[in-house]
């Protein structure tokens, strides 16, 4: 028969075994909102030389405006 009070070395091992599982939560947590604010720096945006291409390819502006966007641009 067990008389006192104490939660015994099996009632420590849960409540640190708790307290492990919300500190790796809240890292988790920090670490997935930290990754997403910072773009990717390999990412490779098109410049403005390739999209105004890739839009006069598609048919979607005349030669006209592409040379006219052309040195707006400053190419």
């Amino acid at each position: 028969m067990m008389v006192g009070y104490g939660a015994g070395f099996g009632g420590w091992l849960w409540m640190l075994g708790g307290l492990l599982l919300m500190v790796g939560i809240v890292v988790l947590i920090v670490w997935a909102l930290g990754a997403g604010a910072h773009p990717r720096e390999d990412v490779q945006r098109p410049t403005p030389l390739e999209i105004l291409r890739e839009r006069y390819a598609r048919g979607e502006i005349t030669q006209e405006q592409f040379e006219q966007a052309k040195k707006t641009l400053g190419y």
